[in-house]
């Protein structure tokens, strides 16, 4: 019997989630095979570290073979889920820091990830939409995709942002020319196109907006 992954089981059964250790629950995803060795190596690199592994990366720390591996991937892609989306509807946009504040969960993407948040008169969110993950270039992030849900929800006015996994969040000719494109074509059709944020990494950002190009 694998005492520590038993203890592991009982402390997470009697403490719940919250308020037991990040050991204790990898241990649990990884089953009768984890060691503190592992467990302890694995925690050590804290909870967003962790978040950005690929199961490859994952399996290349001894005894983390490809099951543990995915158990491990999966959980920290279901979280990242819920972090995106637990956020309350009615937050309100009233600066670049406000939205920058919003869409910091897209620090943690591996790979650029194009999002759209839909604002009604009084700058609330009412929506929320990932439009594409990829490359950001003009021809894929079409004013089509952008406005097609700002008009089916009667929005006065859209954010985008998309994030940098390089960390650096300086912006690039692509992004310079998708965002006057968004910009023009939201004048046409009467809806705002507030900013286009750009999100690095360690809560660093570029707003469009603040450089002039909305």
């Amino acid at each position: 019997m694998n005492d520590h992954y038993e203890l592991a089981k009982e402390e997470l059964s009697f403490y719940g989630n919250e308020n037991t250790s990040l050991q204790n629950i990898l241990a649990v995803l990884i089953g009768p095979k984890a060691s503190p060795s592992i467990t302890g190596e694995l925690s050590g690199l804290g909870v967003d570290r962790l978040a950005t592994l690929s199961i490859e990366e994952l399996k290349k720390f001894q005894g983390i073979g490809e099951t543990a591996a995915k158990r491990i991937n999966s959980a920290f892609g279901l979280a990242f889920k819920i972090r995106k989306f637990s956020k309350k509807e009615s937050f309100t946009i009233r600066s670049p820091q406000d939205a920058a504040d919003y869409f910091s969960d897209l620090e943690q993407a591996e790979q650029e990830c194009f999002d759209a948040i839909y604002l009604n008169t009084k700058n609330v969110i009412i929506y929320r939409s990932n439009l594409f993950k990829g490359t950001l270039n003009s021809s894929i992030v079409h004013p089509r995709e952008v406005f097609k849900e700002a008009v089916r929800l009667s929005s006065a006015a859209v954010i985008v942002a998309h994030n940098h996994p390089s960390g650096d969040p300086t912006p690039s000719r692509e992004d310079i020319d998708v965002t006057k494109r968004l910009a023009s074509t939201g004048k046409m059709l009467g809806i705002d196109v507030l900013d286009h944020l750009v999100i690095g990494k360690d809560k660093k950002y570029i707003s469009l907006k603040e450089k002039g190009y909305v």
